[in-house]
């Protein structure tokens, strides 16, 4: 159908009503379901946006107690330019569908609450490596979108950074690297990883890493102290 014979919008919305007056809706029927779709949508957002807050993910002492207290060190809670990243910027994402999709996958977690899945310490610290993997398999996944939100490659002034972050975020540019394969640790306390390091690759004690130096011998003395000459005055 060319554009010529094509029915205007006008016409296909006239149409569109007339269909409606069909079905005994009517004019103020149509404009009260508009309406009823305003109301239940705003409330819906409203709801969706209230789980989107530091207060609601701080609800739960999962959250208070273990992780929340690690972020508070860290340059994401308090920075000389006063600017915040919450729980929320980092862990949810701000485009809707992928928000909804990430709502639905935490669900989860609801059931996890309601079962004691990590309602201690110890279980926290237990489980706290397959919880940091997933996060960091997500991240990686998405290209660390939620660090992207704030954060640039493209707008790094590489002469304000020190000479070591500025050739790691060359470096990673050019080898099409994404934040979370360098910056685990940045808002969290980093848990417990095997580092291939070692006969066993389960690491190495403290002192070989850092071997604590001999202390220096302490030299005699090559002429007698001023109390051994005052002595013999």
């Amino acid at each position: 159908m060319s554009d010529e014979t094509k029915p205007s919008l006008k016409a296909r919305l006239c149409a569109l009503l007339q269909k409606l007056r069909s079905l005994r809706i009517g004019y103020v029927g149509v404009i009260v379901a508009f309406i009823v779709g305003i109301i239940f949508w705003g409330g819906f957002n409203t709801a969706l946006e209230m789980t989107n807050t530091e207060k609601f993910c701080l609800s739960c002492h999962e959250m208070a107690s273990n992780v929340y207290p690690e972020y508070q060190e860290t340059v994401h809670y308090t920075n000389r330019s006063g600017v915040r990243a919450t729980c929320p910027d980092c862990h949810v994402p701000h485009e809707w569908g992928p928000k909804m999709w990430r709502k639905l996958e935490a669900s989860k977690e609801v059931w996890g609450k309601l079962t004691g899945y990590i309602d201690t310490r110890e279980k926290f610290l237990d489980k706290r490596i397959e919880l940091a993997q997933h996060e960091w398999a997500r991240m990686k996944a998405n290209d660390s979108k939620a660090c992207r939100n704030c954060h640039n490659y493209e707008y790094f002034d590489y002469m304000e950074q020190n000479t070591r972050s500025a050739n790691a975020h060359q470096k990673g540019l050019s080898e099409g690297m994404t934040c979370i394969d360098c910056h685990k640790g940045i808002a969290h306390h980093l848990p417990a990883v095997n580092q291939n390091v070692g006969p066993d690759g389960k690491g190495v004690s403290p002192d070989v890493m850092h071997p604590v130096p001999p202390k220096a011998a302490t030299p005699k003395a090559e002429s007698a102290s001023e109390e051994e000459i005052a002595g013999t005055q």
